[in-house]
Formats: C-alpha cells, sequence, structure tokens
C-alpha cells in the first residue's frame, strides 16, 4: 500500500486530505503543520510521498523540500498549492519537488497523481507544465548547466530540448517521427547521464542551460 504524509498548516486542509487519500486506499502515516515537522515525519516514517504545502509558518515547503532530497530521503515531495505558477512553484521545483498539483484538484485526481508519483512519475499536465515552463523561459543560461549537456548524443539533446519545452513523449515522437517507446529510452538516457532524478529537473536543466528559449510569441521553443 502507498504510503503518505501531509504537511499543511491549516487542520482543516490536512484533515480533508487525509480522508480523500484513506478513501482512495491509500495509507497516511503522518502529518505536520509546518516544513519543520514536515522534514521529522518524513525522517521517522520514511513515506512513499509526501503532500507538501509551499507557504507555511517556521519553515516553508521549498526549503522543507530541500531539506528532504539533500538528505536522500527515499520520500517524493508532491507540491500542492493555491498559486499557479506561484514564483514558489518553480522554487520548490528546483529543490526537487517531483511535480505540483492545485489544490483545486478532484479527489480522484489527487489519489492518482499520489499513485504515479510512488511510482516515480511526475504528476504535472502537459497544459500545466507548458504554463510552468512559460513563466520562466526568460531566465539567462547558466554556462555551468549548458556544459553538463556536453555527454548527451545529438539525438538524446534534442529530445531534452522538447522535453523542456512541456511536450509529452506522444508529442515528442510526433514531432521527431519515431516510436513512444524509442523517445521513454532516450528520456531515460537523459536522466541517467545527466544524473536527474525525472523529468521536472530535465525540465529545469533544459531551461538553466539555454537548450530551451523564448520564441517570437514568449513560448518556449527549443533553441536549435
Amino acid at each position: 500500500m502507498t504510503t503518505v504524509a501531509i504537511v499543511d498548516d491549516q487542520a482543516m486542509v490536512r484533515q480533508g486530505l487525509r480522508l480523500i487519500l484513506e478513501l482512495g486506499g491509500l495509507e497516511v502515516v503522518g502529518e505536520a503543520e509546518d516544513g519543520a515537522q514536515g522534514v521529522a515525519v518524513v525522517r521517522q516514517h520514511e513515506p512513499d510521498v509526501v503532500l507538501m504545502d509551499v507557504r507555511m509558518p517556521r519553515l516553508d515547503g521549498i526549503e522543507a523540500t530541500r531539506r528532504i532530497v539533500a538528505e536522500g530521503l527515499p520520500t517524493r515531495v508532491l507540491v500542492l498549492t493555491t498559486f499557479d505558477l506561484d514564483q514558489h512553484v518553480y522554487d520548490a521545483l528546483r529543490a526537487g519537488a517531483a511535480g505540483f498539483l492545485l489544490k483545486d484538484v478532484t479527489a480522484d485526481r489527487l489519489v492518482a497523481a499520489v499513485q504515479e508519483t510512488a511510482a516515480g512519475e511526475t504528476p504535472m499536465s502537459g497544459p500545466v507544465l507548458r504554463r510552468v515552463v512559460d513563466q520562466f523561459v526568460r531566465r539567462l543560461p547558466d554556462p555551468d548547466s549548458a556544459r553538463r549537456l556536453d555527454v548527451l548524443s545529438e539525438r538524446e539533446a534534442e529530445v531534452l530540448a522538447l522535453v523542456g519545452t512541456g511536450l509529452s513523449n506522444p508529442e515528442i515522437a510526433e514531432r521527431l517521427f519515431i516510436s513512444v517507446a524509442t523517445v521513454k529510452s532516450h528520456v531515460r538516457h537523459i536522466l541517467a547521464k545527466l544524473d536527474l532524478r525525472d523529468r521536472v529537473q530535465a525540465v529545469v536543466l533544459a531551461h538553466e542551460s539555454g537548450l530551451v528559449a523564448a520564441g517570437p510569441d514568449g513560448r518556449a521553443e527549443p533553441d536549435r
């Protein structure tokens, strides 16, 4: 059974999330009302997933996420926020969060997202991911990040650039006239070569390295 911890400073929100998750067949192993308590709960129980609020007293969800990842704990962080495209969401992803959902998500989608997160996937819909990408596409490239891409083949760099624009595997396959299975294989190799945990980190790196830039309409597109 998938295990979950809930970190949110509002008791009613925690109660509601617990009810939804337990009705969905998941086991809630702990709760916390701020990031510091959240890190402690994760250390104690090592749940498969922690649902992490962003804005909390004492220690916010971004720093809590950073500490969980830095300690090498096996728990994956799924950020829940009321702020669509909030700056803090991007910071949370950079800190190592596996993905994020808005708090108005349906109960069924929340349960599915937790299960996806536990399975190593990135529970972020294509449209939401594209909005995140477009919000931060104008950030200046980082030379150190760009040098990391030297280990990739030309095709892998091409796939990474398309991942960075928010395209799904089927959309990348259609764009490159290759199979979805081939795209998945390229993505696996990219993550392994660049020592990235998941697709979210790949998106961030694609932007920080300058592999993705803003097109004429301001939207993200491969810079090659």
